[in-house]
């Protein structure tokens, strides 16, 4: 199915749904992929993800299965430590086992789109999942989660950006109270990833943040601010492109830890069960909004509070 929605720019946004992956293309260029139906290993926590995510100049800004973390997907929902579950993929980390494969590798399930919906402002896709323990031999995994998602791609007033706006809502539907953590509540230093996370290109690596804070490169691990970014360059065309998050203030515990990372690899990511575990109550659904902005070029001070200002007015009003 191929549709397309009208906007305020010369380029029409459209989008292909092949019954696997939606597809959302700007004129000719093709921005983004969204896998709603994957078909990963267990092992890898299967969930829809985002990639590969291209800015409007046809540079993508993610990568998925890099050989090092093969759960790692482009941009995409994921939570390591879910009780005793874990839905980020590879091994878990807790306090009594370190680093061990558990056998309990969860799944995060599409059921169903409930609408796909077009207007002058983008596309909004509205999605129900089930996220499914790993399972037994001789059965299926038991339901944990409801998950109610949405997300619009949306382009920018500024020129050479567009915005995608990610919420999330988990309702607990077993029968009892899930804490959900990540491996620095379960001990491990820094290593309090989980939330929407990003994994950049290869080429990316020791590339730049900023936040309100100023630039620069790791020693933005784990601090909070509204927003954060990170800017790298690519090979081949030798462009840098910028790829910024912003995070709702009305998110719990807003403003949240960012899980960034330069060395090693090129990583970025909410992160608001960093250093203190959430209880998932029982009939006390957990919602959080983002704004992802995938932008062409560098950013100055300047440029970065701008793109972070629109993204923000976009979230706000789409929330």
């Amino acid at each position: 199915m191929t549709t397309t929605a009208t906007n305020h720019t010369t380029n029409a946004l459209s989008y292909q749904d092949d019954g696997r992956t939606l597809t959302f293309t700007v004129g000719l260029q093709h921005i983004a992929s969204y896998t709603y139906r994957p078909t990963d290993h267990q092992y890898e926590s299967p969930r829809p993800y985002f990639h590969p995510l291209t800015t409007l100049g046809g540079d993508d800004v993610t990568i998925s299965r890099p050989w090092d973390h093969v759960w790692h997907k482009g941009l995409s929902w994921a939570l390591p430590n879910v009780g005793e579950h874990n839905f980020w993929g590879g091994a878990t980390y807790t306090r009594q086992t370190g680093y061990a494969n558990l056998d309990n590798n969860g799944a995060m399930n599409h059921e169903v789109f409930t609408s796909i919906e077009e207007s002058a402002d983008g596309i909004v896709a509205s999605e129900s999942l089930v996220w499914t323990l790993q399972p037994m031999p001789g059965s299926e995994g038991r339901a944990l989660i409801s998950e109610q998602r949405r997300f619009a791609i949306q382009l920018l007033p500024i020129p050479g950006s567009w915005v995608l706006l990610f919420e999330t809502t988990m309702d607990n539907t077993s029968d009892a109270d899930i804490n959900i953590g990540s491996p620095t509540t379960e001990g491990r230093d820094n290593a309090g990833y989980g939330g929407l996370f990003w994994r950049g290109p290869r080429s990316f690596t020791g590339g730049e943040f900023r936040s309100e804070a100023g630039a620069g490169a790791d020693e933005f691990m784990g601090t909070r601010s509204p927003w954060i970014a990170f800017t790298g360059q690519h090979d081949v065309t030798c462009r840098k492109s910028t790829i910024l998050f912003v995070e709702d203030q009305a998110n719990p515990g807003a403003s949240n830890q960012w899980f960034a990372r330069s060395s090693m690899f090129a990583c970025l990511g909410s992160a608001p069960f960093f250093s203190e575990v959430v209880p998932l109550k029982v009939g006390e659904p957990l919602t959080y909004r983002y704004a992802v902005v995938i932008s062409d070029g560098d950013v100055d001070a300047g440029a970065a509070a701008a793109l972070a200002d629109a993204a923000a007015v976009a979230l706000e009003a789409w929330a």
